[in-house]
């Protein structure tokens, strides 16, 4: 039962990955989250309003259900499967505490100094949660997929703008670890 309370080894969650990215390549399939988004709008009718959302969504019903796990899966993991602390490096918590006075890290995932409704009366977290929800959905859009879809699956595929976008994907992380968030912050 241990394996299942713990997270898991990178040689095993690794080779897992493989098996399953193996499995959706036999059936002809992608994996990405971001169009979920896609596939959701056409659900509800964008294809009236806009052209790049008329296509078969039916065929895509399978990628939905992976989000639907997925928020369960998490809803599951984190109520029943977690005793609520979080494991970070020790010496991070105390460089977020010391340098962004961030007093909860260690203790939360989404630190309630930066998302709790009270941070959100202050403009600049408002602006920054703003302009943050664009770039990520302008360069997921841009990228032509997310993160895991272009890591998991279009490397998978041996894909070079995958490639290039994983790497566009850790050098803008680099980016905003060590130029912005301690400009921001």
């Amino acid at each position: 039962m241990d394996l299942i309370y713990e997270p898991w080894p990178w040689y095993l969650a690794g080779p897992l990955i493989a098996l399953v990215m193996f499995v959706l390549l036999l059936v002809g399939k992608q994996f990405g989250m971001s169009s979920n988004l896609r596939t959701a709008c056409a659900v509800v009718g964008a294809g009236k309003a806009a052209d790049f959302f008329k296509f078969d969504w039916k065929a895509e019903r399978w990628n939905l259900m992976v989000v639907l796990g997925a928020i369960i899966g998490g809803f599951i993991a984190s109520n029943y499967m977690s005793d609520g602390s979080v494991k970070i490096n020790p010496e991070i918590a105390q460089q977020l505490a010391v340098d962004y006075n961030i007093q909860s890290a260690g203790e939360s995932y989404l630190p309630p100094e930066i998302f709790s409704l009270e941070s959100l009366s202050d403009p600049l977290n408002i602006l920054i949660l703003l302009v943050g929800g664009i770039l990520v959905g302008f360069g997921a859009r841009y990228a032509g997929g997310c993160t895991s879809g272009h890591a998991i699956s279009g490397l998978s595929n041996l894909q070079l703008p995958s490639l290039i976008a994983v790497i566009g994907f850790f050098i803008g992380g680099l980016v905003m670890i060590h130029i912005m968030f301690p400009l921001i912050f």
